[in-house]
């Protein structure tokens, strides 16, 4: 993604706050000139909407933009945008479990440094997961692997695709990258596969 040394990064900040955002802005582009803003939203469905146009390498967001409800959920949102790091900036407590999900985070009283080292190493991260999905590893990711799980438990692309709030597009992606990795093109085989691995039980599957 990011094999671009002479490149600035593209930056987008989804910030409810105008004064939080303004703040942001002003660090980061203040940064010796290695982010380039390329979008300053307020909430996340502009950004998203706009996502092909903009195209962003890094998103700096607020959590409390995204629905409560969704923030279990996260990468199904981030894969809307597979190529781009995620980093969350926090201003209090937030879950760990959704933490944990983001590429990295910054906090409000980090100094400028701190977070262009904590953007980089975000960039970095992300870039590793694109080169372990698309490269020769046939370890399946957390991700492929709930999506063979709802594949055994004869769930369709388009169940899928709601259930995990993708579209149905990368399911069939992240199911042509399963097949690939196992080497199985059935359903019932890849069911049997989920049940040998432990990732679901008999009771699961129907």
């Amino acid at each position: 993604m990011n094999d671009r040394p002479n490149k600035k990064i593209r930056l987008a900040i989804v910030e409810p706050s105008p004064l939080l955002a303004a703040g942001l802005q002003s660090v980061l582009t203040g940064a010796g000139g290695e982010f380039d803003l390329c979008g300053l939203f307020d909430e996340l469905d502009p950004l998203l909407e706009r996502a092909p146009i903009v195209r962003p390498d890094l998103v700096l967001i607020d959590p409390a933009v995204i629905d409560f409800r969704k923030r279990n959920t996260l990468h199904g949102l981030f894969d809307r945008l597979p190529e781009t790091a995620w980093v969350a900036v926090v201003y209090g407590f937030i879950e760990p479990e959704t933490l944990k999900q983001y590429h990295g985070a910054v906090h409000i009283y980090d100094d400028r440094p701190k977070i262009v080292r904590k953007l980089r190493r975000a960039i970095e991260e992300r870039a590793r997961e694109s080169d372990n999905a698309t490269g020769e590893s046939y370890e399946l990711t957390d991700r492929e692997s709930e999506i063979l799980v709802s594949v055994a438990k004869g769930m369709t692309n388009k169940e899928i695709a709601d259930a995990h709030h993708i579209s149905v597009h990368t399911v069939i992606s992240h199911r042509k990258n399963i097949s690939r990795k196992t080497g199985i093109k059935t359903v019932s085989g890849l069911t049997v596969y989920a049940l040998l691995n432990n990732l679901l039980d008999q009771s699961e599957v129907e």
